[in-house]
This record gives structure tokens, C-alpha cells and sequence, in this order.
């Protein structure tokens, strides 16, 4: 199977690939822009396999598009390609509406050209993989409730909006036109090679360099929480037996308040990096004392959390990390791989607070 892959130099899609060529016989082409969460150390350790081709295009171009269809002739598309981070999408959400949507329809657009040249089993076979975010449904206010793929949407901020419209173009490209799509919405990712401005990674960085950690009102917000690699697990278990026209919820059945993840990470680095040792932290006995609370993010939501029971019932799919298990593993990669971390942020990302 011959898979391409938009956005595969990010923090998701690379672990999408990283799992496709290391655990299965598919060949991966990944087409991503390279902005700056585009990262391409982030697969330095499958970039010469020869089940393997990397392709600088933009989603928003469609004559590279139609090209890459055209020449290399994929059996299935994982749509990963967005802009992803809230923050930035409060303080500049244009790029948001481009890539998200517009990208996505010229991406639909491409690959319903391809499908409609094909036939018999190439045709009946072939899938549009779209990769979304729990986000899109907005809040959940009942401690009690859970998002499942029955769940009206209530986007929140210009980034869930704009995945929101996404994947209903999605789903209109598929009853008007026939094309053989699968959705998926996941709770929030975390693990090895996440974007800094992230809260797991930025609070790390900022307590190895003794600064502040700041967490939005009380920190009382809470997320699911997804290790990446149970979810690279996932997105590939759908796109090769999910049943087409079909929704699954992807969860990590790890609800945390934001204040207790850092709180957890406080305790792991106080344990694996003794602020004793770090000669930053001088004066201060615990990680946990640089923990700053600031004004709220703008309309920022109350709650996620995910009703995973769909895909573990049809495609036999559990996570296999428990927060606990997952965070120190996350903890330790970034101690370990300092230089990858720091060549992101010589880039223009300087652990700074977006979306005031």
C-alpha cells in the first residue's frame, strides 16, 4: 500500500510515518510546507528508507497536487496538514482559514480528480483519510459527559472553526460526490517530538531554564490526554479498516486538569533533574515554585473529553500508555534529546506567550 501523507513533518504525521515504516510494508510519500512546526529531524531515522519520498508542496497549491497524484499514484491520503496551535490562531487566524479549509478543499478537489481516473479495485479501495480534533465540539460544561462522534459541534476559537468547516467539507465531498473518506477527531496529543509552544513541552523547556510556567485563570481547564504513538496506532488501524463515510473518536482516556500536568512534570523533574543540580535554580527547592498564573486565554474551553468505545469496538484499538507511563517517557525524551529541541528554538519560536 502506497500512502500519502499531508503534513508529515509535524509532531503528528511524523509519528504517522515513524509507525507506518518501522511496523508495516506500506511506502509513505509525505508532502508537507515546512512551516515552522514542519520539522524534517523529526524523521532522520526512516528518511532513507527507500519506502520513502519527501515532497516540499503547499496543500493550497493544486497543480503540484494533481502532479504528485498523477505521478505517484497513492492507494490512500491521511490528511494531517493544518494549522494547529489556538494560540496562534487568537493573535492571527487568516493562515488558519487558508491552510484548514481552503488547503483542504484544493486537497479534496486533487484527490477526487485521481480517484475518478481510476478503476475496479484501485477505485473501491482507495481512502481520504481526514485527521481532525476533539475541538470542534467545543465544551463539555457536565463533568459527567462525553464527546462522541454523534456530538454536535460548538467550535470555539478561530482554529476549531476552521477544522470544524474542514471536516464538513469533508463529509459533503463524500455524500455529493462519492469520494471515500473516514474522519477521525482525537483529544489532545503529547510525547517525543512536540512543537515547543505546547503546554507539555513548553513546560518543560521553561523549567530546565528556570522560567516561569505559566498556566491560563486557575488551571482547572481539562484536556484527554493522547500519547502520539497510540494515536499514530490508531489513525493507521482506521485508514486501512475503517468503514468509509465513517467517524471515530480517538481518545487517550486520561483526563488531567491543566494544573495537574504541570504538577506532574514539576514531580518528574524534580526527581530526574534535581534543581539542586541545575545551577539555574538556585534558591528554590521544587520545579513546581516557578509555576505562574496569567490571564485566561479568550474564550478558552472548560473541558474535553472523548468517548473512545467505537473504535476500540469495531477496530479493536485501546491505547496502550496511561498518562503516567506516557508523561514520564515524554519527560525523558526531551532530557535526552536536547539537540533536536534546540535547533527548533533558534527558529523564530521562543517559548512566548500567543493569543493574549
Amino acid at each position: 500500500m502506497k500512502i500519502l501523507i499531508t503534513g508529515g513533518a509535524g509532531f503528528i504525521g511524523s509519528a504517522v510515518i515513524r509507525n507506518i515504516l518501522e511496523n508495516t510494508n506500506d511506502s509513505v510519500i509525505n508532502i508537507d510546507k515546512l512551516t515552522y512546526a514542519g520539522n524534517l529531524d523529526s524523521l532522520q531515522s526512516i528518511e532513507k528508507s527507500d519506502r520513502y519520498l519527501f515532497q516540499k508542496i503547499d496543500i493550497c497549491d493544486k497543480n503540484k497536487l494533481v502532479e504528485v497524484f498523477k505521478k505517484l499514484q497513492p492507494d490512500a491520503v491521511m490528511h494531517l496538514a493544518a494549522e494547529s496551535h489556538v494560540d496562534r490562531s487568537i493573535d492571527g487566524p487568516a493562515e488558519f482559514m487558508q491552510t484548514n479549509i481552503i488547503g483542504t478543499f484544493i486537497l479534496l478537489e486533487a484527490a477526487r480528480e485521481y480517484w475518478n481516473t481510476l478503476t475496479g479495485n484501485e477505485k473501491e479501495q482507495f481512502r481520504f483519510h481526514h485527521i481532525s480534533t476533539d475541538e470542534v465540539y467545543g465544551d463539555l460544561t457536565n463533568t459527567t459527559d462525553l464527546f462522541t462522534e454523534e456530538t454536535s459541534y460548538d467550535p470555539s476559537s478561530p482554529y476549531s472553526a476552521s477544522k470544524a468547516s474542514s471536516d464538513h467539507l469533508v463529509r459533503a465531498w463524500h455524500r455529493t460526490y462519492g469520494l471515500p473518506v473516514l474522519i477521525t477527531n482525537c483529544s489532545n496529543n503529547y510525547g517525543p517530538y512536540h512543537f515547543p509552544e505546547k503546554l507539555i513541552p513548553h513546560v518543560i523547556l521553561n523549567a530546565l531554564d528556570a522560567k516561569a510556567l505559566p498556566i491560563y485563570g486557575d488551571g482547572s481547564q481539562i484536556r484527554d490526554w493522547l500519547y502520539v504513538e497510540d494515536h499514530a496506532r490508531a489513525l493507521y488501524k482506521v485508514v486501512t479498516e475503517g468503514s468509509v463515510g465513517q467517524t471515530y473518536n480517538i481518545g487517550g482516556h486520561n483526563e488531567k486538569t491543566n494544573l495537574e500536568v504541570v504538577n506532574t512534570l514539576c514531580k518528574i523533574l524534580d526527581e530526574l533533574v534535581p534543581v539542586k543540580t541545575n545551577e539555574k535554580m538556585k534558591g528554590v527547592d521544587s520545579y513546581s515554585k516557578l509555576i505562574t498564573f496569567v490571564k485566561d486565554r479568550p474564550g478558552h474551553d472548560v473541558r474535553y473529553a472523548i468517548n473512545a468505545s467505537k473504535i476500540q469496538n469495531e477496530l479493536n484499538w485501546t491505547p496502550e500508555e496511561t498518562f503516567e507511563t506516557g508523561i514520564r517517557k515524554t519527560v525523558h525524551w526531551y532530557l535526552e534529546n536536547e539537540s533536536w529541541w534546540k535547533r527548533v528554538l533558534n527558529g523564530d519560536y521562543q517559548l512566548e506567550r500567543l493569543g493574549g
